[in-house]
C-alpha cells in the first residue's frame, strides 16, 4: 500500500463537487424568468411571427398574404439598428424601476430606423444582470414588450446573460436590436433637399435617453438630490422626470408616409439624439445648405431646470439635449400646413421649425 494512500482517501472525502450556481450563475431562476416574460413577449406578435416550439431563433415572414391582412413588397430593402439606453440605467437602478428603460431600449432603435422611412418589423433584446432575478427582468421586457406595442413591431427574441464576474452586484446593462424594411424607391435619402423647404419637429416628452452623464453629475453629485425628492419647478419627484421614457414616433411617421411621397413631399428626417439639433440635421442635409431654426416651441421644464442648476450654457443645452424637438422632418414647402395637420390627426405635437437655406452645413438656432 502506497505511503500516501490514506492521504488520498482523506481528500477524497474532503472533496466537494462544485455547481454553476456556486460562481454564481442561477439556471432555475433563468427558468423562471422565461415563464415570466412569455407573456409580455407574445403580446407583440402578429400573423407575420411564426412560432416554433424549443426554436433558438425568432422567425419572421416579410410577406403574409391573406383577405384580412396583406402586406407585401416588391423590392424590399431590410433597414437594422442597435442601441442601448446608457447612463439612464443607473437611475432606474436607483428607483427600483425598471420597465420604463424597456420602452426606451426600443425607442433608439425604432426611431432611427424611421430616419429612412423603414416599417418596424421585429425587435430583440440583450440584458446583461449580475444576478438573474426574474421579477426584475420582466419588469425590463414588460417595458420592451409596450415599446414594441408602440412601435407596432414584434419582441420575437432576446438573451439574458448572468455574469457576475463582470458586472457588480446590482449592476445591469441593456441592448436592443431592430429590423424594419422599406421599398427601395421610398427610402428617405435627404438627397433632394433644397433651400426654401420647411423643417418641422415633433415634440419630445423630455430628455428621452441621452446625455444622462451630464444629468447624473448635475443632479446626484454637484446638488445632491435624490430620486424621490419633489421638485416644484418641475410639478414632480426628480426621479418621474428623469425616467419618462423616450417617445416614439412610428405611428406619426408611418402613417405620414403612407399618405405622402417621399422625396418630393417628405424629403429627409432626423432622429434628435445625442448632439441635439445642431448636431443631428447636418447629417441628412448636403454640405451646401444650412438650417435656421426659430425657437418657438414648448421647452419641457426639465431642461431649464438643467440649465439653471448646473448652470449649463445655452450652446451646450442645445449640443447636447433634445430641447423638446425629439423628431426632425423636411418637407416641401407647398405642403408643410397639410403635413402638420396631418401629424397632429396622427396624435403628434408638430412645430415649425424654420427653413433650409444656401449655406455651409449648419444649424443655426435664434
Amino acid at each position: 500500500m502506497p505511503d500516501n494512500f490514506k492521504e488520498k482517501v482523506i481528500m477524497a472525502k474532503k472533496a466537494k463537487s462544485v455547481s454553476y450556481s456556486d460562481s454564481g450563475v442561477n439556471i432555475d431562476a433563468n427558468d423562471e424568468m422565461v415563464d415570466l416574460i412569455s407573456r409580455n413577449v407574445r403580446r407583440t406578435h402578429g400573423p407575420r411571427v411564426m412560432h416554433m416550439d424549443n426554436g433558438f431563433a425568432g422567425l419572421f415572414r416579410l410577406d403574409y398574404d391573406e383577405r384580412l391582412f396583406k402586406r407585401n413588397y416588391k423590392n424590399p430593402v431590410l433597414v437594422a439598428c442597435t442601441d442601448g439606453v446608457g447612463t439612464k440605467i443607473k437611475i432606474a437602478a436607483m428607483m427600483n424601476k425598471y420597465d420604463t428603460v424597456g420602452i426606451d431600449l426600443v425607442a433608439m432603435s425604432v426611431n432611427d430606423m424611421l430616419v429612412q422611412g423603414a416599417e418596424p418589423l421585429f425587435f430583440l433584446d440583450y440584458v446583461a444582470v449580475n444576478e438573474l432575478k426574474p421579477g426584475q427582468v420582466n419588469e425590463f421586457v414588460a417595458g420592451i414588450s409596450e415599446g414594441c406595442l408602440q412601435a407596432e413591431c414584434a419582441l420575437i427574441g432576446g438573451e439574458t446573460a448572468e455574469m457576475p464576474g463582470l458586472y457588480r452586484k446590482g449592476e445591469f446593462d441593456l441592448a436592443g436590436f431592430a429590423v424594419g424594411v422599406v421599398e427601395k424607391n421610398r427610402i428617405v435619402t435627404g438627397n433632394k433637399v433644397e433651400a426654401g423647404d420647411s423643417v418641422i419637429g415633433l415634440a419630445s416628452n423630455g430628455i428621452h435617453s441621452n446625455g444622462y452623464s451630464l444629468v447624473r453629475q448635475i443632479c446626484f453629485e454637484q446638488e445632491k438630490l435624490k430620486p424621490n425628492d419633489y421638485i416644484d419647478q418641475l410639478g414632480e419627484t426628480l426621479g418621474e422626470a428623469l425616467l419618462r421614457p423616450t417617445r416614439i414616433y412610428a405611428k406619426g411617421v408611418m402613417g405620414l408616409l403612407k399618405k405622402y411621397r417621399v422625396k418630393r413631399v417628405v424629403k429627409a428626417m432626423a432622429h434628435i439624439t445625442g448632439g441635439g439639433l445642431v448636431g443631428n440635421i447636418p447629417r441628412v442635409i448636403s454640405d451646401d445648405l444650412d438650417v435656421v431654426i426659430d425657437r418657438k416651441w414648448d421647452i419641457p421644464p426639465i431642461f431649464k431646470f438643467l440649465q439653471k442648476r448646473g448652470p449649463v450654457t445655452k450652446k451646450e443645452m442645445y449640443r447636447v439635449f433634445n430641447m423638446g424637438i425629439g423628431y426632425v422632418m423636411v418637407v416641401s414647402p407647398t405642403f408643410t400646413k397639410s403635413v402638420m395637420t396631418r401629424l397632429r390627426k396622427l396624435g403628434e405635437i408638430p412645430y415649425f421649425l424654420g427653413k433650409v437655406k444656401k449655406g455651409t452645413g449648419k444649424v443655426t438656432i435664434k
